[in-house]
């Protein structure tokens, strides 16, 4: 299945495209741009991986980081990453010793579906009532 991806990178690149590979389990995916080149992804390299609705995305949408209209998928955390974005949502698995975990957006009009966000770039979660 190929999935719609935002690979945002630690030193702050951005890419987008599509990848039909990528997998927790594994360091690495490939991503294939909108010009057509795959691009070999490592999972080191990233802060999250946004699996979107459109590539595009909406730029004059902003995100609500609150839960007075979220649906619930799980365990309410708020987490902040390394540099200083904040991400709110639902999570099945965060587990601090493993590679990452997989957060479902709060806001439910935002333009991701899921995200996977390497524990790597996480400042601190918080786990909300």
């Amino acid at each position: 299945m190929e999935n719609k991806v935002v690979a945002r990178f630690r030193d702050g690149r951005v890419i987008k495209g599509t990848t039909t590979n990528f997998s927790p389990a594994k360091s690495v995916f490939h991503l294939q741009t909108a010009q057509h080149a795959v691009i070999e992804v490592k999972l080191d390299d990233l802060k999250a991986v946004f699996f979107v609705k459109q590539l595009e995305g909406n730029p004059t949408y902003h995100e609500v980081k609150g839960f007075s209209e979220a649906r619930m998928y799980g365990q309410k955390i708020a987490c902040r990453l390394a540099d200083g974005e904040v991400l709110t949502g639902f999570t099945q698995g965060y587990d601090a010793k493993r590679l990452g975990f997989f957060l479902i957006p709060s806001d439910p009009k935002s333009n991701n579906e899921r995200i996977f966000v390497l524990n790597a770039a996480v400042l601190q979660v918080n786990v909300l009532k």
